[in-house]
């Protein structure tokens, strides 16, 4: 269990992969809140402040890369770690690259790729 409850936000639109990723961080002792879509996303992050935002590249509504420049562009966001999310392999490209995202993970993921990953940035973040 971690000494100081760190929050995670997890933007994910496909249901069993959020509520596996929630489940996965909230048994890892997590502060987990999770959105299915990015409308919330700047209002949520601005309501509770989480350490991370892990955030799934194509969501329904809107394109998590978009969101993640936002969140990276604004001085009250910019030094929260984002983690990218995708089933598309090959981070690189140069609207990726423009995001400024902290870190990439692709999908399917390892459990403890996932978990040494999010420890790192919300480490980071709190450092």
């Amino acid at each position: 269990m971690l000494a100081v409850l760190k929050t995670v936000l997890v933007v994910e639109d496909d249901h069993d992969i959020r509520e596996l990723i929630v489940f996965i961080l909230e048994a890892e002792g997590y502060e987990v809140a999770s959105l299915d879509s990015g409308r919330e996303v700047m209002l949520t992050v601005q309501r509770t402040s989480p350490d991370m935002l892990l955030l799934d590249v194509r969501l329904g509504d809107m394109d998590g890369r978009d969101i993640c420049k936002a969140l990276k562009s604004s001085p009250a966001t910019s030094q929260m770690p984002v983690m990218i999310v995708s089933a598309t392999h090959g981070w690189g490209t140069r609207h990726e690259k423009q995001c400024m995202a902290d870190d990439y993970l692709a999908k399917p993921f390892d459990v403890t790729d996932l978990l040494v990953r999010v420890s790192d940035l919300v480490n980071r973040a709190s450092a």
